[in-house]
């Protein structure tokens, strides 16, 4: 690792191969976690390039404990998290709109490294056991077309870093490589970024994957469609800017979408918010983002009908009735 660090530490970069084996040893506890700290500093000192990130993404794959939910072609909509903004959850609150509409939902999460409440903190708010099996997975799906994914369960390399990525507080490559290590793989995903070089560089990481994408990032920083800004959105075929109003939507403040100072706040917004009786700010930025993912699945459909879909899931207490089932099998 020492020679490894000089060579960083001179403004190198790291191989493709060179790469995978770094965070293979890591997975395998070859470093102490001064050395790993080390190594994550450097990382955010300088961008990460396209060969470095497809090497960690190489080792995380193909240490994961796999779960083939293939079958379901699921969504997963996540952000790279590290913002800065501590919003409640609106990507996985996005993911029970989605799965109330109708589609397959495969999220992947853990728990807050740079925030109160990370995915895996408003699950466990809520009771849910989370698991490995595959086929209490499928049983998810099955039921309520949700399943959850705790990172850890799959992902050793992640494990191995949990406690240096929580004292450390500071967004990390690991919250980089997160959203591209879902270990159903899934067939689309919706991906949230929190500056545009990340933006860059994740379009063109899914364009050479062939997986069916849409990588958004809202102007203010934000890693999801905020409705603060104006944000930017990719999609295999096309790249746009949208404001809030050109979805008919108000233009949110930073306050609106805070999501409080527990993980027992953010996890109350979430249950208003899937209730229907939020804010106007946070329903309708949950709105947003569900709408954007159903375009990444059906991109023949305009993204008025996407909001449609995700606001009759929302209004009509199908995503409440997701959620409830949901909590019923995975408890």
């Amino acid at each position: 690792m020492k020679n490894l660090l000089y060579r960083l530490f001179d403004h190198q970069y790291l191989g493709r191969g060179e790469a995978q084996n770094v965070l293979a040893d890591i997975a395998a506890g070859k470093y102490n976690s001064e050395q790993v700290s080390a190594l994550i500093t450097v990382f955010l000192m300088r961008s990460i390039s396209v060969d470095e990130l497809a090497g960690f993404r190489d080792a995380l794959l193909s240490l994961r404990v796999p779960a083939d939910l293939s079958e379901y072609k699921p969504v997963d909509i996540v952000g790279t998290g590290g913002d800065g903004k501590n919003t409640f959850n609106i990507s996985t609150a996005s993911c029970f709109v989605l799965a109330g509409a109708g589609y397959n939902v495969a999220k992947h999460g853990n728990y807050g490294a740079t925030s109160v409440s990370g995915a895996s903190n408003v699950i466990e708010q809520h009771g849910v056991r989370f698991t490995r099996d595959v086929d209490r997975l499928r049983h998810s799906l099955d039921a309520c077309r949700i399943a959850y994914l705790h990172a850890p369960l799959f992902n050793p390399a992640l494990k191995a870093v949990a406690s240096i990525r929580k004292n450390l507080g500071v967004r990390t490559f690991f919250n980089l490589l997160g959203p591209l290590a879902n270990p159903a793989m899934p067939a689309c995903q919706l991906l949230g970024v929190y500056n545009l070089p990340l933006f860059r560089l994740y379009s063109y990481a899914y364009q050479a994957s062939g997986t069916r994408f849409g990588v958004v990032h809202s102007m203010d920083g934000y890693d999801e469609i905020s409705l603060t800004s104006e944000f930017k959105v990719a999609m295999p075929d096309r790249e746009k800017v949208y404001s809030p109003e050109m979805l008919g939507m108000t233009r949110c403040r930073e306050e609106d979408l805070y999501g409080g100072d527990t993980p027992e706040a953010a996890s109350a917004i979430f249950d208003r918010v899937l209730n229907n009786t939020a804010t106007a700010a946070q329903r309708d930025c949950v709105l947003a983002n569900a709408a954007f993912a159903i375009q990444v699945i059906c991109p023949e459909k305009s993204i008025d009908d996407c909001l449609s879909e995700a606001r009759e899931s929302l209004q009509s207490g199908k995503a409440l009735s997701t959620l409830r089932k949901f909590i019923e099998v995975n408890s």
